[in-house]
């Protein structure tokens, strides 16, 4: 008999690892709710409107495109036209039409002067809606820097 203490044999080492069955478990249940779900949550709420001649879908917007050279010749929907005629052709448009809008593409030559006159007589014909046509720099090509006045 002994007096001391009992040698004890070391038992097994707690595991350090996470448990990967549960997880993956709990993942494709959360993914077989959402794919039903999925569904449900894109269409809730069914209507049958009613019908009116009211609710016609709106019309495209119309536009014309008015260009000015590099030597300051305007040109509308590819027709040359000098100062007054422009202006003129410009107020029949905006008589037909009033929210036509002008698509503007002037050369970078052309004098910011000229540019004025042109928004100015389509200003003057009733037309408000002007949008300025410019390109995208050449892929690859370093863009100039913007001036300070």
């Amino acid at each position: 008999m002994a007096f001391g203490r009992l040698e004890r044999t070391a038992g097994p080492q707690p595991m350090s690892d996470i448990n990967m069955t549960p997880l993956v478990d709990v993942m494709l249940v959360l993914v077989v709710i959402f794919i039903l779900t999925a569904p449900l949550m894109a269409s809730a709420i069914r209507l049958d409107l009613p019908r009116t001649e009211g609710a016609t879908p709106g019309t495209v917007p119309q536009f014309v495109t008015l260009v000015v050279d590099a030597s300051g010749q305007a040109f509308l929907q590819d027709e040359p036209l000098s100062q007054p005629a422009l202006a003129e052709r410009l107020r029949r448009i905006g008589a037909e039409r009033p929210d036509t809008e002008i698509q503007l593409r002037a050369d970078a030559a052309v004098p910011y002067g000229r540019v004025v006159e042109v928004m100015g007589a389509a200003h003057l014909a009733g037309l408000q809606r002007i949008g300025f046509v410019a390109e995208p720099p050449a892929t690859g090509a370093p863009t100039a820097p913007a001036r300070a006045p």
